[in-house]
């Protein structure tokens, strides 16, 4: 039965990231000097994620329309992006954005927080 469930969620998580992909529409447009400013800003940001969650997709969607090239790290079992959420945030949820700033680290869950943040910090 389990197995059957986690197919189930899969199969519709696909889904959605296939119809996110076909339904983006464009990027938010920059001069290259701007582009090049926020690219080097979005170093210092790492988004954990599971490829198939729905707020997870719809975070990547605000990022792809903002037009910011931040690293997404798969927090999916086994992976050692697992163990760096749950030793430096505390706990396994994501969508989970690692903002480092000044030498400190910031762990910023909840896909609405997160899309706020970039918003009122790169838009």
């Amino acid at each position: 039965m389990n197995f059957f469930i986690k197919l189930i969620r899969n199969l519709l998580g696909l889904l959605i990231a296939t119809i996110d992909v076909l339904t983006r529409g464009s990027q938010l447009k920059r001069t290259p000097e701007k582009q090049q400013q926020v690219n080097q800003d979005a170093e210092n940001l790492s988004l954990y994620q599971f490829f198939a969650c729905p707020f997870c997709i719809k975070t990547r969607r605000a990022m792809y329309k903002l037009n910011l090239p931040i690293e997404k790290r798969s927090a999916s079992e086994g992976s050692s992006h697992r163990d760096d959420l749950l030793q430096g945030g505390g706990k396994v949820k994501v969508p989970c954005l690692r903002i480092e700033e000044n030498g400190k680290v910031e762990w910023l869950y909840e896909s609405s927080d997160i899309i706020r943040y970039l918003e009122q910090r790169f838009a």
